[in-house]
């Protein structure tokens, strides 16, 4: 979450992305992030997964490739912490750092931890078949947004 997070990821399975659109509020998950998401921009693929709420968890993964190598991975999370979804990241595989919801609609939420450096907080928001992402905070003294716009992934081809 230091310098290693510039590649928040919410990848899940493309058939999952027509998920619930119900408000997220204490309580409740945000559904609608399940999904297959994919970046591309400067020569590098963002690709970000969430698999869709059970048992009180969803579970997400991402991963940033540039041409034949890998460049960063993050694990991920959103779990209910004493009723209010929290969301865990793991940057290159790092302790979690919790962000505690502090914002939510039918399609969109916003996760906080102001005691963290960089990011204090994340966003997700969904419109249709994309999804808008971005982590802001404090960094070099003044704001800083890295923002990313997925899309659904296309299908991969099926392997002989």
């Amino acid at each position: 979450m230091k310098r290693g997070m510039t590649s928040i990821a919410g990848l899940s399975i493309a058939a999952l992305a027509v998920a619930s659109t119900a408000a997220t509020a204490a309580g409740e998950l945000p559904a609608w992030m399940a999904g297959r998401w994919c970046s591309d921009a400067d020569a590098q693929r963002i690709e970000e997964v969430w698999l869709a709420p059970a048992g009180g968890l969803m579970i997400g993964m991402g991963r940033t490739v540039a041409p034949n190598r890998r460049t960063q991975f993050e694990f991920l999370r959103v779990e209910l912490r004493d009723g209010v979804p929290t969301y865990l990241a793991q940057p290159q595989g790092a302790p979690p750092v919790a962000f505690k919801l502090t914002q939510s609609t039918d399609s969109s939420v916003r996760f906080e931890n102001p005691q963290h450096d960089f990011p204090q907080r994340i966003e997700y928001r969904r419109t249709g078949g994309a999804l808008h992402a971005e982590i802001a905070g404090p960094r070099q003294g003044r704001e800083r947004v890295i923002a990313f716009d997925y899309t659904l992934c296309a299908a991969e081809p099926k392997r002989p």
